[in-house]
């Protein structure tokens, strides 16, 4: 049994969270055509069927080390740009020294762990990214491939209009794209093609 939660929203977005619960917002709920509403519940439904849910929160659990680490190293790494710019060029050299002998002694001391740590959130971003393609997968073989490319269709248009004023013609940084938790709307798409058209002997 699945609880149907329906967000005050006027984004078109679901989610599948864990506790057998499918999320969506009003917006979908109302402006969405039946078919297309069906499209998207069976993709939240595939996320259930798949064990991503409950997937997803415990992962993002693990990664929290790895985005605190990515923080502090951010910060403490921008500290050290401002202070080396301030000082001489051998200051900065030191700092990048001191830096790279830490990196060293992680890996010899403690079989570089920490580092690792830093790539966790990385490895399980792609693996949400999988997840989705799973979803779609499993909400294509129920027949809802051309209902959901419609609806991806119109996600992309709203990523689209939402991302044009702030990103003032800069393409995503590729970092960004690896902290991605949903494929881009073409590999989506892509990945529908066999269910869109069907190969006949």
């Amino acid at each position: 049994t699945y609880e149907l939660w329906v967000q005050d929203s006027d984004d078109l977005n679901a989610v599948a969270a864990a506790g057998h619960i499918v999320g969506v917002t009003r917006f979908a709920l109302n402006e969405l055509p039946n078919g297309e509403l069906a499209a998207v519940l069976a993709h939240e439904l595939g996320h259930h069927v798949g064990g991503h849910a409950w997937a997803s929160l415990l992962g993002y659990w693990y990664a929290l080390p790895g985005r605190i680490a990515w923080m502090v190293l951010r910060v403490v790494s921008s500290a050290l740009l401002r202070a080396s710019s301030t000082i001489s060029c051998l200051g900065g050299l030191a700092f990048v020294m001191c830096f790279g002998l830490a990196a060293v002694a992680t890996f010899r001391v403690l079989y570089g762990l920490p580092l690792m740590v830093l790539g966790v959130p990385y490895a399980l971003a792609a693996v949400g990214r999988r997840a989705e393609l799973r979803a779609d997968q499993h909400a294509a073989a129920l027949g809802f491939a051309p209902m959901l490319a419609a609806v991806l269709q119109k996600l992309h248009e709203q990523e689209q209009e939402t991302s044009e004023p702030a990103s003032s013609g800069h393409k995503k940084s590729p970092l960004a794209s690896l902290m991605a938790t949903h494929p881009d709307y073409y590999t989506r798409l892509h990945h529908l093609e066999p269910y869109l058209h069907p190969q006949h002997p």
